[in-house]
């Protein structure tokens, strides 16, 4: 049994993330995402990478042990390693890492018929590549892969196994549930086996998520007194997925008296970082991280939160750097408008009669299906008043050239309160030109360009290739989240038109 409450994690974006499908990080990303995971989001330790993968991986693991080495970090780094008669171990000694995790075969099964080899061969050897790992200077951790598989049909192979470790340099048994097979009873039941059999041992739990059961499965692994979880970032990894690392912290800290060290106000923007390096969005409805996670769509939940805060749990946005936003749309009620209208900075000049046909033009659009948010509000407002909707600023014209060997550049005409200005710039694709010669614009009018924090086209099916193209944009500007969209059937027009409302936002 652990004598303090503290979970170890070991997070295996690097290694095991890495296996998602169409997810490759170049050695630079790589750095990247380990100075973040480890100065800024505090995990207690990281795995890099697979020994032997290729000269690009061992050069990207040299940045990260280089860099680590300087600022106190080398001792959190692992690599895994192969039975392989030494080979994984000099590669890992050469990289300069200091810990392997040595892959065993968790089920007798899996040792037979993949390796072909006897159960005592293959402890053997295990036992063999431990020593020489411990010679060369490593630190050593033993995983059993598809362990899960081997408790279910031949505890006894695993049990003879660990035994034969038992006096060797081994600091850590990782329990591997490859498959994501288990659920949370056969997790806490095949625990106590192993606890009851090595209770001086140090065990990790590394689940998938094949079923969905993952973060039970690792929460039960906590309250069964496990030494450590693995995760991913966004539960990358193969199939399904790994354990994602946010899921995990909020339930061991709400759910139990034990403690991450991860810090929850910098999982927000791991997981923002991890979606752009990797390519692979989080669903809208993921579990803290989600993009909608921290949105009421309910008229009834905005105004009992008004109230009273009633439809509100322990996962508050503020906990997580995030904020809480109230739908618009044809569930809205009043209280979602009121907040947005206040949010914006509309609230004052509306009486209740306005406020009414606000909340009527508001649900009318969300019949429509289409999209309302809170940038569509000084337009919705104007309407009701009858009053034009004064743009301070416009982009009065804009070009775009694009060529197959040529760089893409744009030229922009910024109008505002009536003076004009004219840019030009190249960049890496049209709205990356057109942005830099905006920002130019914006210079002159001492104005500041607001961050571009997420972009999405969405075209109709249908394959007409003059259908109307909407683009939504995610803004972040003095602290705050905005999202404007545009129509066009030419996508960069739609995205120009996102982007001007976006700026009549700023300047007003």
């Amino acid at each position: 049994m652990r004598a303090d409450n503290h979970v170890e994690i070991l997070d295996t974006t690097l290694r095991d993330g890495e296996q998602t499908p169409g997810v490759s990080f170049s050695a630079q990303e790589k750095l990247d995402i380990a100075r973040t995971l480890l100065a800024r989001l505090r995990v207690d330790r990281m795995e890099l990478a697979s020994a032997r993968t290729s000269d690009g991986e061992f050069e990207a693991v040299r940045s990260i042990i280089n860099w680590a080495e300087t600022h106190g970090f080398l001792g959190q780094l692992e690599v895994l390693g192969f039975i392989d008669n030494g080979v994984s171990v000099e590669w890992v000694k050469n990289s300069g890492c200091r810990t392997i995790n040595l892959l065993a075969k968790g089920s007798e099964e899996h040792c037979r018929v993949q390796l072909r080899k006897t159960p005592q061969k293959h402890i053997d050897d295990v036992c063999t590549e431990i020593s020489r790992a411990a010679e060369a200077g490593l630190g050593v951790n033993l995983y059993l892969e598809a362990w899960s598989a081997g408790m279910r049909s031949n505890f006894a192979y695993i049990y003879k196994m660990v035994d034969a470790v038992r006096e060797l340099p081994v600091k850590r048994v990782m329990l591997a549930d490859t498959l994501g097979i288990l659920t949370p009873e056969e997790v806490a039941r095949y625990l106590d086996w192993m606890t009851s059999a090595f209770p001086q041992q140090r065990f990790d739990f590394h689940g998938h998520n094949d079923y969905g059961l993952v973060t039970a499965n690792s929460l039960t692994a906590v309250r069964h007194n496990i030494s450590g979880i693995h995760t991913t970032i966004n539960g990358l990894g193969e199939r399904a997925g790994n354990q994602p690392l946010a899921q995990l912290v909020v339930a061991v800290h709400d759910f139990t008296d034990r403690r991450t060290r991860i810090a929850e106000k910098e999982l927000h923007h791991t997981s923002t970082m991890i979606q752009s390096i990797s390519g692979k969005r989080c669903a809208w409805n993921t579990p803290v991280t989600g993009g909608d996670v921290y949105t009421q769509t309910c008229g009834v939940h905005a105004d009992g939160d008004k109230k009273g805060n009633l439809y509100m749990n322990a996962l508050k946005p503020e906990r997580f750097g995030r904020q809480r936003d109230y739908a618009l749309g044809k569930l809205a009620g009043k209280a979602s408008v009121e907040q947005n209208l206040i949010e914006m900075g509309l609230a004052s000049g509306l009486d209740d009669e306005q406020r009414a046909q606000v909340l009527d033009k508001v649900i009318k659009l969300g019949e429509k299906k289409k999209s309302v948010s809170p940038a569509d509000l000084p337009f919705i407002v104007s309407e009701v008043k009858r009053s034009p909707l004064a743009k301070r600023i416009k982009i009065a014209a804009v070009e775009f050239k694009s060529c197959l060997h040529g760089v893409p550049s744009s030229h922009v005409v910024l109008d505002f309160d009536g003076q004009c200005t004219e840019h030009s710039a190249k960049g890496d694709g049209g709205y990356d030109a057109f942005v830099k010669a905006l920002k130019r614009g914006l210079r002159h009018f001492k104005l500041t360009m607001p961050k571009l924090v997420d972009y999405e086209v969405r075209i109709p099916p249908g394959g007409r290739t003059d259908a109307l193209v909407e683009t939504t944009i995610t803004w972040s500007y003095g602290g705050k989240t905005y999202i404007t969209s545009g129509v066009d059937s030419d996508q960069l027009l739609a995205a120009v038109s996102a982007t001007e409302k976006m700026l009549n936002i700023v300047v007003k």
